[in-house]
C-alpha cells in the first residue's frame, strides 16, 4: 500500500473558519424578532439567487434585497435590515489567522471559498490578509461553487500542489466529504463548539515549524 504524501498545503474556507459567522447573534436575532431558527441564514444562502451569485452571476444588491423581502414574508411584517445587523456582528477569528500566519512558509496556504464577486476587494482592502495566502479561489470568480470536485482541484493545482499533499479545513460538513472524495485530508471545523484549529491540524502533523 502507498503511503500518503506528507502534507504541503493548508486550504481554508473563509466564512466559519477564518471569518466567525456568528450563528449565536443571528439566532438572538430571531428570537428577538419571532422569527423561526435560522431564517437568517436561509433567506440569504439558501436561494436559487444566491446559487447564481456564488457562481458569478446576478446582481449582489438586489440578492441581498431579495433576502430581505423573503425574511419580511417570513414574518408577516416590516422588519429591520436584520441581515445588516447580523453581518455588523462577524468578525475575523484572530486565533486561526494567527495560525495561518505561524505556518507560513513552511506550508503553502489557500483560501477556497463560495463567495460573492465583492469577496477579492474585502479581502485585500477591508481585511487586510490577503498577503497570507499563496492562492485565493473563491466561487464567484471561478464559475463553480464547493461541493463540485472541480472547485477542489483547482485550489490545490494554484498551490502547485497535488490533492493528496492537502488539507481542507470548511465549516460545512458535505464541503469536507467532498474534499476527502478528491484525495485530500479534511476537517471540520466550528467555532461555535470552541473548536481549536491548531490542535486539530497537529493531530495530522501540521504545525509551525
Amino acid at each position: 500500500m502507498t503511503a500518503r504524501p506528507q502534507i504541503q498545503g493548508v486550504i481554508l474556507d473563509f466564512g466559519g473558519v477564518l471569518w466567525n459567522m456568528r450563528w449565536d447573534a443571528s439566532r438572538e436575532l430571531e428570537r428577538v424578532h419571532g422569527l423561526p431558527r435560522g431564517a437568517l441564514a436561509e433567506t440569504l444562502y439558501r436561494t436559487p439567487t444566491w446559487a447564481a451569485i456564488e457562481c458569478g452571476r446576478g446582481d449582489r444588491t438586489a440578492w441581498l434585497e431579495e433576502a430581505h423581502s423573503l425574511l419580511e414574508a417570513k414574518a408577516g411584517r416590516p422588519l429591520p435590515r436584520l441581515h445588516e445587523a447580523w453581518r455588523a456582528t462577524q468578525h475575523l477569528i484572530r486565533e486561526n489567522i494567527a495560525l495561518v500566519r505561524a505556518l507560513r512558509p513552511s506550508y503553502r496556504t489557500a483560501i477556497l471559498t463560495n463567495n460573492d464577486a465583492s469577496f477579492f476587494g474585502r479581502l485585500r482592502e477591508g481585511l487586510g490578509i490577503h498577503e497570507l495566502f499563496d492562492a485565493v479561489v473563491s466561487s464567484a470568480e471561478e464559475g463553480i461553487a464547493k461541493p463540485e470536485p472541480a472547485i477542489y482541484r483547482l485550489a490545490a493545482e494554484r498551490l502547485g500542489l497535488p490533492a493528496e499533499a492537502c488539507v481542507f479545513v470548511d465549516d460545512y460538513e458535505p464541503n469536507v466529504a467532498a474534499a476527502i472524495e478528491v484525495g485530500m485530508r479534511a476537517i471540520c471545523f466550528r467555532v461555535d463548539r470552541r473548536h481549536d484549529l491548531r490542535a486539530m491540524l497537529a493531530e495530522l502533523g501540521v504545525e509551525p515549524r
